[in-house]
């Protein structure tokens, strides 16, 4: 662990601590992989082509409803068998769609859809419910603080938290129904982002959170999530500024947030109490996995700085 990463290692002992997380025991009782029933390759949870689970599990893994619609974009470089991507696609099936770049979609202008990508123009989640049209984008507070010479587009990283501003917005519905998605290395990213069918979409960035994937990417930093992780942060974020947090939900990431008041008139307010946290349902037991056979601090990914 990097001495200098306070934030990461405050989140390393118990990173999942408060997560409402169906029981992982079916996916700990499969001993052997099964043939996918729909294309036969042999997998062991889940077919990451196919995005189904395998026979075995059919009807023991939970099933997540999302708020909005979800597209990720996939790298054709992108190794299938270890982009978390397919996590979403088995989990929320209903609401998440994969697909490989450059077969995309021509999205619409509406405001209606964005881009997760911290480019140029980019505001934050609680940005959305703003309506501020004077309010500072993303980069903007970052290009005042970024030193002589250095590039914005590989710089931008720190999330600029409104510690005073974490109301709840009681929305009937939300800014957005539609976010894209890239996975890919950072280094892929680009080439996707380039595309001027994305270049269109207006762009949000999450908050800072320490990734918990153990998939090491040289020269990124600990603050790059999983496509996964990225999803439940932003539905997480989009839910907790609409409606809030239930005071029984106790999760260190929704610290900041606070909790709705039953006794206010507000019954459109659904609050949190993990209705998206089963989106790290695999993720969590390959963490655990993984972690049974590796210490924490000899694993390469989680030693790499916040910055």
């Amino acid at each position: 662990m990097n001495p200098k990463n306070r934030i990461a290692k405050a989140c390393d002992d118990r990173p999942f601590e408060g997560l409402i997380i169906t029981n992982t025991e079916p996916l700990s009782s499969l001993s052997s992989r099964s043939a996918c029933p729909r294309c036969g390759k042999s997998r062991m949870y889940f077919c990451y082509v196919c995005f189904i689970p395998v026979p075995a599990l059919e009807g023991k893994i939970p099933y997540c409803k999302l708020p909005i619609k979800v597209d990720i974009i996939k790298h054709k470089g992108e190794i299938n068998g270890k982009s978390t991507a397919a996590h979403a696609a088995v989990l929320a099936p209903r609401d998440v769609t994969v697909y490989t770049y450059p077969d995309i979609p021509d999205y619409p202008t509406d405001g209606k859809v964005v881009l997760l990508f911290p480019g140029a123009e980019a505001k934050s989640v609680r940005d959305l419910f703003n309506q501020q049209q004077n309010q500072p984008s993303y980069s903007e507070i970052m290009l005042s603080q970024l030193p002589v010479g250095y590039n914005v587009g590989t710089l931008m990283k720190k999330i600029v938290t409104r510690k005073d501003n974490h109301e709840i917005y009681h929305v009937q519905e939300l800014p957005i129904n539609h976010v894209v998605i890239i996975d890919s290395t950072w280094n892929q990213c680009r080439g996707i982002y380039a595309d001027k069918r994305i270049q269109k979409l207006p762009t949000i960035v999450l908050q800072n959170r320490p990734s918990q994937f153990w998939r090491h990417q040289k020269g990124s930093p600990r603050w790059y999530l999983s496509t996964i992780e990225s999803l439940h942060q932003l539905v997480l974020e989009l839910h907790l500024c609409a409606w809030g947090r239930s005071e029984n939900y106790k999760f260190h990431l929704t610290d900041y947030y606070p909790v709705h008041n039953p006794d206010q008139n507000h019954p459109q307010c659904d609050p949190y109490v993990g209705q998206y946290d089963n989106l790290l349902f695999f993720f969590v037991f390959m963490y655990s996995k993984l972690h049974e056979l590796y210490k924490h601090e000899d694993l390469l990914a989680y030693k790499r700085p916040m910055s």
